[in-house]
């Protein structure tokens, strides 16, 4: 497989935005990526307050057309993004980064194929084989880039996702904590959500929640040191064969 090389990383432009949740600003950032073929690629910080002292809330979140916009009730995304804006709005300081990886990276119309398996009775990670995709085709190395530019180099990961926290740190961000960002199921996320528990390592309790999600950030379980759970889910991750590449 080709090594892809990244050029420099721009901001492209930052402003005020405005939200629900309070005011935060957005940054806009974009790179070049050249493997075989050459493109940019982009992202959006989404930042309240001061971040670079201590370690600050951090979501890395993949655009979720489905869920985000109509309102899809097959996966969690929209209520993860949702859950950790509001964690960070509660805390005063954090940032989203929003990445353009939909579907885990296979885009939207591979997406809509995928569901279109799954209606059939395979599950996620299988439909995506069948396509002709990894489980996973995510790349994480923009999100670091970003937090170098922006001066963090230690943060609270809200995941459910061991392989972001192994990225982070294999790009020298230092991941303190990793926070639980986990919402109820629904009959029609069910069977995703147990196929990422079960074959993609997510940790997923998947029991249903009671009141206010955002409550579950300080409450007792819901954080996880990184150390040794780092150096263990970092050796499980690459023995399946599964890093993140672009």
């Amino acid at each position: 497989m080709r090594t892809a090389q990244t050029g420099i990383l721009w901001r492209v432009a930052a402003t005020r935005m405005p939200t629900k949740w309070g005011m935060f600003s957005a940054i806009g950032f974009e790179r070049e990526v050249s493997n075989g073929s050459q493109r940019a690629e982009t992202a959006l910080a989404i930042v309240l307050g001061e971040l670079t002292s201590g370690a600050p809330l951090l979501r890395i979140h993949s655009q979720c057309f489905t869920g985000e916009v109509l309102g899809s009730l097959r996966c969690d995304c929209n209520d993860q993004l949702e859950m950790a804006m509001k964690a960070i709005a509660t805390e005063g300081r954090g940032l989203v980064i929003y990445e353009y990886q939909e579907g885990r990276g296979i885009g939207l119309m591979a997406k809509l194929q995928a569901y279109e398996l799954q209606d059939a009775g395979i599950d996620t990670v299988q439909a995506n084989h069948a396509l002709g995709f990894k489980g996973d085709c995510r790349d994480f190395s923009l999100p670091a880039a970003i937090l170098h530019d922006l001066g963090i180099k230690r943060v609270r990961l809200l995941t459910n996702n061991p392989r972001k926290a192994v990225a982070l740190a294999d790009a020298g961000i230092e991941v303190v904590a990793r926070i639980s960002c986990e919402v109820a199921p629904t009959p029609y996320s069910l069977d995703y959500l147990q196929t990422k528990k079960e074959k993609m390592g997510h940790a997923l309790s998947l029991r249903g929640n009671k009141g206010d999600d955002s409550s579950r950030f300080g409450a007792r379980g819901s954080i996880f040191r990184v150390g040794d759970e780092n150096r263990a889910s970092h050796a499980g991750w690459r023995a399946r064969g599964i890093e993140a590449q672009l």
